[in-house]
């Protein structure tokens, strides 16, 4: 990384002005090959991995212990920034969650996501001044740990059917910048008007929205209604899965081998994986 402030510093000038991808790796392979694709920084994926150990994408699906581990094997693949996805914290309560940030800034992430979901389907939201007090005690540990490391808030209302998702999203994000986050998300969030109105409600603090599918918009596009970051959450894992899915159930269906022409070549990866 660069010799003017680290890797931290590095990763929060990316966020003063234009836009840039942060796709999300697994695992140090797929970290190394996106470093090596050309990827500024990268963020890890909490419903990526889940897929990898065999597990459902849900809040309680992993440990914190095992968070940390993917969060800490992927900080050690590359050199470019690491953004953790750390959920709610992986703790119910303050004191936990304090800790467990803690723990997150010592992997050695340039950044960390705090999210304000409970993982509980009847109230699956933290109450706004809950949710806010968990995101200043993450700045908190943060500050106490004395490393260059940025905060995103994020706001869940897109994900869990709020009835005005919109509002309610630019109401929490503001009030987790007031409490310490330096970079808001709203996943979910998909239409040209919706993420216009959110960036000029939040401006000027960056805003990261999320691609998790083709919804016909480019990073331009993007780039264009003033997001500053685009990640890809889970979508870099599940076009892999699908590969092999497809190609497994072509296989187990019709005798063919036909999806094994798509696969990568030993040279390609070894080239890859090669120092």
């Amino acid at each position: 990384m660069d010799s003017d402030g680290g890797v931290g510093a590095h990763f929060r000038r990316l966020h003063q002005d234009g836009c840039f991808v942060i796709p999300n790796p697994w695992d140090a392979g797929s970290a190394i090959a996106l470093e090596k694709l050309g990827f500024p920084a990268l963020a890890t994926t909490s419903a990526g991995l889940c897929f990898a150990r065999g597990l459902p994408d849900a809040v309680t699906a992993l440990s914190v212990d095992e968070a940390l581990d993917n969060i800490a094997e992927i900080v050690a693949a590359v050199s470019v920034p690491v953004n953790a996805d750390f959920q709610a914290g992986y703790a119910s309560d303050v004191d936990g969650l304090t800790n467990n940030v803690a723990r997150c800034v010592a992997t050695g992430v340039a950044g960390l996501s705090i999210e304000d979901g409970t993982g509980a389907s009847d109230s699956p939201l933290f109450e706004l001044a809950e949710a806010t007090d968990r995101v200043r005690a993450a700045r908190a540990a943060i500050d106490a740990s004395g490393a260059d490391v940025m905060l995103t808030g994020r706001a869940e209302c897109f994900l869990y059917g709020h009835p005005d998702p919109l509002a309610e999203a630019i109401g929490r994000l503001q009030a987790y910048a007031e409490a310490g986050a330096e970079v808001l998300f709203a996943p979910g969030i998909r239409t040209r008007t919706d993420i216009a109105t959110l960036v000029d409600a939040v401006a000027p603090y960056p805003v990261n929205v999320l691609m998790s599918s083709d919804t016909g918009l480019t990073v331009t596009d993007l780039a264009e209604l003033g997001v500053r970051r685009i990640s890809v959450g889970s979508a870099f894992s599940r076009v892999a899965w699908g590969a092999f899915l497809a190609a497994a159930r072509e296989l187990t269906e019709d005798g063919s081998f036909a999806g094994l022409t798509q696969a990568a070549s030993f040279d390609e990866l070894n080239a890859l994986f090669t120092e």
